[in-house]
């Protein structure tokens, strides 16, 4: 599912315009991108949550060469499904 076929499943699940809906979804994604910026934490009871974490400096193969390269070290967004989300696809 691509944005803008998540936007009409919003729209008519919510029984609101597509315009609407895109709106809500690009605030939702602003608001999301914003608390992780700054470090925090987004959990949605029943759907999962998002988090940063720090991934630490480590030693890698170019795989062309097999050469070892220098891998640096950064933050990542993990998303851990929430126990409903979990349920509903198993």
């Amino acid at each position: 599912m691509n944005k803008a076929e998540l936007i009409e499943a919003m729209a008519g699940e919510a029984g609101m315009t597509k315009a609407d809906a895109k709106r809500a979804l690009d605030a939702f994604l602003a608001a999301t991108n914003k608390a992780l910026k700054k470090g925090d934490r987004v959990a949605l009871v029943g759907f999962g949550s998002f988090s940063v974490a720090k991934r630490a400096a480590r030693k890698g193969r170019n795989p062309q060469t097999g050469k070892e390269i220098k891998i640096a070290a950064k933050k990542v967004v993990k998303f851990k499904a929430g126990a409903d989300l979990a349920k509903t696809i198993k």
